[in-house]
């Protein structure tokens, strides 16, 4: 199969993970997987069971590729159908959020993924892991999200199998308020704070704060969830909106467009964390006030962070009024867009593959190639290239020569030199 955008033959990639599901997982997995689709690559999903999967909801119909075929960790039996993965063909493997997976349903397995295929984790933990099935597998390449995780993954797990590669947003696809409020039978007269997702509890601190700024700017709060809406009682319904839903992409887009500001609260946690929601959120180009935890740390350029109530109420009121916070957020946002893509990331990934796919076909496993400079963080491809040339041309950015040239030459003249 060829790869009509780039002109090279297609990867067969197989990935398990949550998919279709409210997760942030899920939402990692989906982004880059349909890139990979786009793209022209190969695509088999091997994903949770509908009766036992890593969310609360089933938001999307899936796709032809994609079987579902094991249960949870958590499960009183944790089971793993073993044949579509045997079964499938695929030179890349793919584990997303391993914890999650029936690990040692999957170890059984393993040396058979392994003979046929480049096997690759991309960790989703905040902190090592305490289960000691985690650590027997020996994946080819680690992949974790920035250098927090890097920080506590280098002491458990060699660092020249590591890999940096962002986690992925939606493309910029601003909407038309107007027509959005419309369509979704919202007022068209008052500004409109959305908080959406399954963790409404956590926005308790800031439920009162939002009444506050009513009596400034005029306002609705927009609940989009299923989960917990009990803690809403005692907020007047003239100033409240409720939709118990948890919507498909294209229809927390519509909501993110009729909004004016998305809040997203998360309260203190130990580890390395991201907010998925803010990720996939990002493009639809409504700004984001969130609390200044750690979720937020790698993203303070666009989205605009709050302390205490004081810091909140006044950046609030400022996004809805269109102030300095507000215009500096919005123009920092095309650029980390750009640079975080699903696009940007999938690619990255792609030459990941093509590196670990001449490593197979070389026979050379990366700890044996000595001086070649393998990289700490495959964007460092994508940065020489827009280094180079700014070029507004994604593709023919990164498609210039990069330390992927430069490692797939190192792994060829390391094969000539094996068989002589």
């Amino acid at each position: 199969m060829y790869n009509c955008q780039k002109g090279v033959i297609g990867v067969r990639i197989a990935m398990m993970s949550a998919w279709n599901e409210d997760s942030g997982v899920s939402t990692h997995a989906e982004l880059i997987g349909r890139e990979w689709v786009r793209m022209g690559h190969d695509l088999k999903v091997f994903s949770f069971f509908t009766h036992d999967f890593h969310g609360t909801a089933i938001v999307g119909k899936d796709e032809d590729y994609v079987v579902r075929c094991f249960t949870t960790s958590g499960a009183n039996s944790p089971y793993l159908d073993p044949r579509p993965i045997l079964e499938a063909d695929f030179e890349i493997f793919i584990a997303q959020d391993l914890g999650m997976l029936p690990k040692d349903c999957l170890g059984r397995i393993f040396h058979h993924i392994q003979r046929k295929a480049s096997t690759l984790t991309v960790i989703h933990d905040n902190r090592p892991s305490e289960d000691p099935s985690f650590y027997q597998f020996d994946w080819d390449r680690i992949v974790c999200f920035d250098w927090r995780y890097e920080e506590f993954l280098k002491k458990y797990h060699p660092e020249e199998k590591m890999c940096l590669i962002p986690f992925p947003c939606m493309p910029l696809r601003r909407g038309d308020k107007k027509a959005a409020r419309a369509k979704l039978g919202l007022a068209q007269d008052k500004k409109i704070i959305l908080i959406f997702g399954q963790r409404l509890k956590e926005h308790l601190p800031v439920l009162s704060l939002i009444r506050e700024v009513n009596r400034q700017v005029p306002c609705l709060l927009l609940v989009v969830s299923q989960k917990d809406l009990e803690v809403l009682q005692g907020i007047g319904k003239e100033q409240m909106v409720i939709r118990r839903e948890s919507p498909s992409i294209d229809r927390l887009y519509d909501y993110l467009h009729a909004s004016d500001v998305l809040v997203v609260h998360r309260s203190p946690h130990n580890g390395v964390l991201i907010s998925s929601m803010a990720y996939q959120c990002l493009g639809s180009g409504c700004p984001i006030l969130a609390s200044n935890t750690n979720f937020f740390e790698t993203m303070k350029d666009v989205v605009v962070t709050y302390s205490d109530s004081e810091e909140f109420k006044l950046n609030v009121t400022d996004l809805l009024t269109e102030g300095g916070r507000f215009q500096a957020s919005q123009s920092a946002l095309e650029s980390f867009l750009r640079l975080n893509s699903a696009e940007a990331v999938a690619r990255q990934y792609i030459d990941l593959f093509e590196i670990m796919r001449e490593e197979k076909r070389a026979g050379i496993l990366p700890q044996f190639l000595g001086s070649v400079p393998y990289l700490r963080h495959t964007g460092q491809m994508y940065s020489e290239a827009v280094a180079s040339s700014r070029a507004t041309d994604l593709q023919s950015s990164v498609a210039k020569p990069t330390l992927k040239v430069q490692n797939i030459l190192a792994i060829e003249s390391r094969k000539g030199t094996m068989q002589q």
